[in-house]
């Protein structure tokens, strides 16, 4: 058997799309499974577009989520080049093969008669098929063809007498009558080649030996098939997967404005949305305007793990069984299979993939979740420049006294209340008018309490807490009397992690302090 080769052909668009990354995750692990090769082929025939920061983003997508690619761009290979735009000679060559064999021809017809030829064959109700004029031209008529350089394509000559199947690995047994497929164009008259053409001719020169690719690509493959055996290459396997559903629903997900906007508001998916807004103002990312998610690079920018995005990507279509739903990338590779991807199309859950997030930040020590919320902290300039040992501990502490708090590593800014300085902290309205202004007696306890906190020496959370108990007992109070205006005075929030947790991360000079500014604002 031949050495598993797969690869993935984005066009350089400036960003992953989430359903294009899921179709490369599955190539990717077809190829480490059978321990073959992942080859990442740019498909970039826009020569006006820039490369650098078109691909940029893409190679970005791949390294962030684990996705190694043997041969393709920065890595170069046996094969190369790996850029469409410079294959050009690979091109011409099997399309001058083609013309040499009678297998495909020069068409003179201009377009508007051909689109003629359309509407004809739609108002007569039947199939649209070529007409083939140029065929029929004479020598001397085809010379003054050339010799005018009048516009023309090229098409791939249908043998319109036979039929075309494959067995897909996913879809079964397909097969098509090519009595109903027009000539295909496989080249302009400016050389320049159309998908289907560029398609069969690198993969036949990359040596790919399994075509995985999403479902809506399975209409172009009986081109490619009469391709593939007119140029006398090797077929390869096919695989033609489910596409990618927006959240709630059939249709397949899209990066266009409009779908966005519908998506914007989708129960499922607005809460992704809402994050972004949240999030990537404070690091200087924009907003979901900017990133969105549709876009892989989205789940870097909030705080996503990999292996929680790569685990739910791998999902989408495929299963090892019916009950398995958390899995390492080890797993995965070990137990994935063509024959376990469905048919049906695979939606995108939200809530599904914060799940699988919630599962793998668990896994992380205290140590590593230090060194992924910090980029962000920093990020938001609520620490600047290098975090030394003092700021590692604080944040340290900080996480371990949010417990599961911590979703998303972007979380840690939702919790800025211990890195503002204390004039800068914002108070939560509604709770500081409920639990210090309303309240006749919660002024007085509080600054009762600040002259207390000031006496002690020992701001450990646990010593505070004893010494709150007792503090209690000695002026007849019970912890509804004060608890609630302490938390807000202190943090400006009516929630959080434990009260004493939180005096010993602000420290005793900052309780204080934001204890005198609460007491000022409500006289």
């Amino acid at each position: 058997m031949p050495t598993v080769r797969t690869r993935f052909a984005p066009s350089p668009t400036g960003f992953m799309h989430i359903g294009g990354m899921r179709t490369a995750l599955f190539n990717w692990l077809w190829a480490r499974h059978n321990g073959g090769q992942f080859i990442l082929r740019i498909d970039d025939t826009d020569q006006a577009r820039n490369m650098d920061e078109a691909l940029g983003p893409i190679l970005e997508a791949f390294r962030w989520l684990g996705l190694d690619w043997d041969e393709g761009p920065e890595v170069g290979g046996d094969y190369g080049p790996y850029f469409q735009s410079q294959r050009s000679e690979l091109y011409t060559a099997a399309c001058e093969k083609l013309l040499q064999e009678g297998k495909a021809y020069k068409d003179y017809d201009p377009p508007a008669l051909t689109q003629q030829d359309r509407e004809a064959a739609e108002k007569e109700k039947r199939p649209f098929l070529n007409i083939r004029r140029s065929l029929e031209l004479t020598d001397e008529e085809r010379a003054i063809c050339e010799a005018e350089e009048r516009t023309h394509v090229i098409r791939y000559r249908v043998n319109r007498d036979e039929k075309v199947s494959i067995d897909d690995q996913v879809r079964g047994h397909v097969e098509w009558d090519c009595s109903l497929i027009p000539d295909p164009v496989i080249m302009r008259g400016d050389g320049t080649p159309l998908y289907n053409f560029a398609t069969v001719v690198d993969d036949a020169a990359l040596k790919i030996t399994h075509v995985i690719r999403a479902e809506e690509h399975l209409s172009n493959t009986p081109v490619q098939v009469m391709l593939f055996k007119a140029l006398e290459y090797d077929l390869p396997e096919f695989a033609h997967i489910p596409f990618v559903a927006a959240p709630g629903t059939k249709s397949k997900l899209s990066k266009r404005d409009k779908a966005l906007e519908k998506y914007r508001k989708s129960p499922q998916f607005k809460k992704l949305f809402e994050i972004a807004d949240d999030i990537l103002p404070k690091i200087g990312l924009g907003n979901s305007q900017t990133l969105n998610p549709v876009m892989v690079s989205y789940y870097d920018a909030v705080g996503f793990l990999p292996d929680a995005i790569f685990n739910g990507l791998a999902r989408l279509g495929w299963s090892y069984d019916d009950k398995t739903e958390n899995m390492s990338r080890e797993f995965i590779v070990e137990k994935f299979t063509l024959d376990r991807i469905v048919k049906a199309a695979a939606g995108l859950d939200p809530d599904k993939l914060l799940a699988y997030q919630e599962h793998w930040i668990g896994q992380l020590s205290i140590e590593e979740k230090v060194e992924q919320c910090l980029p962000y902290l920093q990020k938001a300039e609520y620490i600047t420049g290098e975090a030394d040992a003092v700021v590692r501990s604080k944040v340290q502490q900080l996480i371990t006294a949010l417990g599961n708090r911590i979703k998303l590593f972007s979380d840690i800014l939702t919790y800025d209340e211990y890195f503002v300085a204390d004039g800068e902290l914002v108070y939560n309205e509604k709770a500081f008018k409920k639990r210090i202004v309303k309240p006749e007696r919660a002024t007085e306890l509080l600054a009762k309490y600040r002259d207390h906190l000031s006496q002690q020496e020992d701001f450990t959370a646990s010593f505070l807490e004893e010494d709150f108990k007792t503090w209690l007992e000695a002026n007849e109070l019970g912890y509804g009397d004060i608890i609630h205006a302490l938390r807000v005075a202190t943090t400006g929030k009516p929630a959080g992690p434990g009260m004493f947790e939180c005096l010993e991360l602000l420290g005793k000079e900052s309780c204080i302090d934001r204890i005198n500014r609460a007491i000022s604002q409500t006289e």
